[in-house]
């Protein structure tokens, strides 16, 4: 009830008519002879985007995790390539990383003839892993230096009494560290994750075909420039929009099962 009143709301309804409005003078104006023959490669590269986000940003909290430990308790042999490695990857452009590993790391598989009579071969010939493993590793920077914040900003107090207790570090660290840190977090990962979707369209680059490259393609063949755009656009702004909903969804739920 309190979702509707809040939707019903003046300033909102203009929003949506004004919305509707444009979608309509879109689909009565604009050509969409085009998209019959495009959908299904459309759809195709709908999948790619989203299944290069879902395992990018997971493995790259898996990996963020330790990297934001290794900084906040660390010794200094782990603290410092972890903070080196954070620091390298946030202050190099994504395009030149996943070019580094395309182009270069690439193309040095070739030249082992083991590698290439090895199993990992058809693998290792393709664009998408390389494009998997720098957007993994990008959001892991990122992540990192979020989760070493996060893991610093637990009140040390708990940590005391647990050790008080005799609680070995590994149930402390599951039971009380690292759900606090992803309590605390969980709004800006949220928005990483977001941008981790609008990163995608760089994989494109390396002729990975998702749903950014579609829309070029179809420019390409038929020069028709702002159509595909506004559907690119409209994916974008659904696939965020349901990213958003479901870490709201979930920071609302955290709080009730602690």
């Amino acid at each position: 009830m309190n979702g509707l009143k809040s939707l019903m709301q003046p300033h909102r309804i203009l929003l949506m008519a004004l919305f509707a409005g444009f979608v309509l003078w879109c689909a009565l104006t604009m050509r969409w002879d085009w998209l019959p023959k495009y959908a299904p490669l459309a759809l195709e590269g709908l999948w790619t985007t989203i299944w290069i986000l879902v395992v990018t940003t997971t493995l790259g909290f898996l990996l963020a995790i330790p990297l934001g430990l290794a900084q906040a308790i660390g010794p200094w042999y782990l603290s410092a390539p972890a903070r080196i490695f954070c620091t390298v990857i946030r202050g190099t452009p994504l395009l030149l990383q996943i070019w580094l590993l395309y182009y270069g790391l690439g193309s040095l598989f070739p030249q082992f003839p083991w590698i290439r009579s090895s199993e990992l071969w058809p693998y290792l010939r393709q664009a998408w892993p390389y494009a998997v493993l720098a957007l993994t590793l990008s959001y892991a920077g990122y992540e990192g230096e979020v989760m070493r914040g996060a893991f610093s900003g637990v009140a040390k107090g708990q940590l005391e009494a647990a050790k008080s207790f005799g609680m070995p570090r590994f149930t402390m660290f599951r039971r009380i560290w690292l759900p606090q840190a992803i309590r605390n977090v969980l709004p800006t990962l949220g928005g990483e994750t977001i941008l981790q979707l609008k990163a995608t369209p760089l994989v494109a680059t390396i002729t990975v075909v998702e749903i950014y490259a579609v829309s070029s393609r179809v420019r390409s063949d038929t020069f028709i420039v702002y159509e595909p755009l506004l559907l690119l656009a409209l994916a974008y702004l659904v696939i965020a929009g349901l990213i958003g909903f479901a870490f709201k969804r979930f920071e609302t739920q955290v709080p009730n099962r602690r």
